[in-house]
């Protein structure tokens, strides 16, 4: 790539650029320009916030959802409802759920789903974890995975393990689309989907 480009750094911006999520070289290219005619102070202002991130931020040690403390904010709440657990795949989902602001109960994220034709296994996201925590004050849990094969074959993995405790285990209602992700629904359908949840 570096032979494109009157400069070999630029070519490495571009390249890297590129390797971020729904970023093709067109994308890059017209980021790595706007880098470049940018203040001094606002690239490196960037470059500082990507580093800290890296630095800073790791997951919660009760939830997994990401923190830059031991405990995550949401899991230090005394005011949040510890008898109902909404478990999620990604971080992203705790933000957008939450957002929603009809939901005051805790948070498990499992960072991914089941999916044999990723070799995606139980072993591989936090249901060892989630198992755990479920102690005699829970009394639900809301699996709010994607509606989608991979996030359904998670539910109903969860609820074979769960159910046998006594818990009830409960599902996302359907006003969300088959095949979408929690980060692109709105906060009504969202809102809607958690008041309508189903038993599992």
């Amino acid at each position: 790539m570096a032979q494109e480009y009157s400069s070999q750094a630029l070519a490495i911006l571009i390249d890297e650029l590129r390797r971020l999520p729904s970023i093709g070289k067109v994308s890059a290219q017209r980021l790595a320009f706007h880098i470049l005619k940018a203040p001094s102070e606002r690239a490196l202002s960037l470059a500082d916030a990507i580093r800290a991130v890296k630095e800073k931020v790791h997951y919660c040690t009760v939830c997994w959802n990401i923190t830059e403390s031991e405990t995550c904010d949401i899991c230090y709440d005394a005011k949040r409802n510890p008898s109902i657990i909404c478990v999620v795949e990604e971080p992203k989902d705790v933000i957008t759920l939450d957002h929603t602001g009809e939901f005051r109960g805790l948070y498990h994220v499992l960072h991914g789903a089941l999916s044999p034709l990723d070799n995606i296994t139980p072993e591989d996201i936090r249901t060892r974890e989630l198992m755990l925590r479920l102690n005699d004050t829970v009394q639900e849990v809301i699996v709010a995975t994607n509606p989608n094969i991979e996030g359904d074959a998670t539910a109903m993995y969860l609820s074979r393990l769960i159910k046998p405790l006594g818990i009830k285990v409960t599902r996302l209602a359907r006003g969300l689309p088959m095949g979408g992700d929690l980060e692109y629904a709105d906060d009504v359908t969202l809102a809607r989907a958690l008041e309508g949840r189903t038993e599992i």
